[in-house]
């Protein structure tokens, strides 16, 4: 498992095919649009930090950051690992890295599971879920995050009530799906 890099940790950048992928989303996103795009760019700065990073996987890291949640808008659901898996199998069809779906594939269906990703740890999923958690834990996970990275990250990109919007969603799902309130999460 790659662990982070002191170049790597205080590089905090804009990652440009990220924002390319997510601009043409912004209608379906709506209101949540700076939110997610923001919360997308920290979890791909995170995600480099933790993983040992080429330019083929800074691709797959802004490809899969940009999907991995985008089905809770264009699927209107709170189980929606199924619609961003597909939308990113679609992305990559069309872009030519068919050869990228198991990989990118992995790293939407795993990125809240809750054990570490041990299947396959030449692939970016692991530094993927923990980026992700990084971010959703607002900095108390860090796996070997320098903590003031953390925060230049987050300064960089705020969180446009991201995190506030995570809970109306979930508190949402508690009252129509009491019983599988967190359809997303797995062991």
């Amino acid at each position: 498992m790659a662990t982070a890099t002191p170049a790597r940790m205080h590089y905090v950048s804009q990652p440009a095919l990220a924002a390319d992928l997510i601009e043409p989303w912004r209608s379906t996103i709506g209101r949540d649009f700076a939110a997610y795009r923001n919360h997308v760019f920290r979890v791909c700065n995170f995600c480099l930090a933790l993983a040992d990073g080429s330019g083929e996987a800074e691709e797959k890291i802004a490809i899969a950051a940009v999907y991995h949640d985008l089905g809770i808008w264009s699927g209107r659901t709170f189980d929606y690992l199924p619609h961003s898996i597909r939308l990113a199998k679609e992305y990559l069809a069309e872009a030519g890295h068919e050869e990228w779906i198991p990989e990118i594939t992995a790293m939407i269906d795993e990125h809240h599971k809750l054990t570490g990703y041990r299947k396959r740890p030449e692939w970016l999923v692991e530094p993927f879920r923990r980026a992700d958690l990084v971010d959703l834990s607002l900095g108390v996970a860090r796996f070997g995050l320098d903590g003031k990275f953390i925060r230049e990250v987050r300064v960089r990109f705020p969180n446009n009530g991201f995190h506030r919007r995570l809970l109306e969603l979930t508190w949402q799902r508690i009252n129509s799906d009491p019983l599988d309130p967190l359809p997303m999460m797995k062991w």
